[in-house]
């Protein structure tokens, strides 16, 4: 089968390869235009682009899925199917309409729950025992078309954002080639969302990793689960942005204010929340690299009684809290 893959970061990467050494035919990929990246903005190639280098693969890189160029080129290239995996942008009827057997989308969860950018991030966040990847037969929606196969993943209490991300593209790239085979074959049959029970997953702002103390112990210990490693979990000590990459739960009553530094040792520093305690392992402090709260108290202290998440503003005549 003769298949055009469509896809961006590096979710997409081991799908792409999966089907490049199937018996199917890779005859080319469409990947996300270079953006600038970094404080410098300077342009990066998608780890997409790089595979299918490295493949010496036909590569579009369109700047909209709209341009009427791009969609003649799909459809000179007149795949039998269309695999989206992360692509980043959504398909118009045009292009879904060009390949005889239609577009397939991998997606990282269980639909119709959590829809959108950011669905690995959000099912940490939230607290979720499980999630997944879900192939669809795409139509015009975002993530609404019909399951065609799918798959459960359990998440650890370990898992950061990163090894789930890492456990679900393999998932993505085994049930892609089992769609595909089944389509080739005619063996499987697509079925209905329910789309009274979607929810979805935005897209993440850095914003989103400001830890608020008041929150709980095991909410604040998600978060900084999935938000590790982009845009990280952050508070503010003595004013400067401190990141938090690893964190473990504390379990007993406090009675301290939350974001109230309660102990602080070699062992980890423990921080009041909203409802238990937080004991801090790894953290990061602005403009230093990341460290183990070993390594960071050996030159810096942070005594019980220290508060967390109060930043200094520059005002017009000093500093104020």
């Amino acid at each position: 089968m003769k298949v055009t893959f469509m896809g961006t970061p590096s979710f997409a990467v081991p799908i792409l390869r999966a089907i490049y050494e199937s018996p199917h035919e890779v005859i080319g990929v469409v990947t996300q235009p270079e953006r600038g990246r970094g404080r410098g903005r300077k342009p990066g190639i998608s780890p997409v682009k790089e595979l299918a280098m490295e493949l010496c693969l036909p590569i579009l890189q369109p700047e909209t899925t709209r341009d009427g160029v791009f969609i003649g080129e799909v459809k000179r290239m007149s795949p039998d199917l269309v695999v989206v995996a992360a692509y980043g942008r959504m398909l118009t009827r045009e292009i879904l309409d060009i390949p005889p057997l239609g577009c397939i989308n991998v997606h990282a969860s269980l639909l119709p729950l959590y829809r959108g950018a950011a669905p690995i991030q959000w099912a940490i966040v939230n607290g979720d025992k499980k999630t997944g990847v879900t192939i669809i037969k795409m139509d015009e929606g975002m993530d609404t078309g019909d399951i065609l196969l799918t798959q459960e993943v359990k998440i650890r209490d370990d898992d950061t954002a990163q090894s789930l991300h890492e456990t679900l593209c393999r998932v993505g790239a085994k049930l892609a080639i089992e769609a595909i085979d089944q389509l080739e074959k005619g063996t499987i049959r697509p079925v209905p969302q329910d789309h009274n029970k979607a929810t979805y997953a935005p897209p993440l702002k850095k914003e989103d990793g400001l830890i608020d103390w008041k929150h709980g112990a095991r909410d604040i210990f998600n978060r900084i689960r999935g938000f590790n490693p982009w845009p990280g979990a952050f508070t503010f000590l003595k004013g400067g942005q401190l990141k938090i990459y690893h964190g473990e739960i504390v379990d007993e009553e406090v009675r301290e204010a939350p974001g109230t530094v309660i102990q602080s040792g070699s062992d980890g520093v423990t921080v009041a929340t909203g409802s238990g305690a937080l004991r801090l392992k790894e953290i990061q402090l602005e403009g230093r690299r990341k460290m183990s709260i070993r390594e960071f108290l050996i030159g810096n202290e942070i005594p019980p009684g220290t508060h967390l998440g109060e930043r200094m503003v520059k005002w017009r005549h000093g500093w104020t809290r």
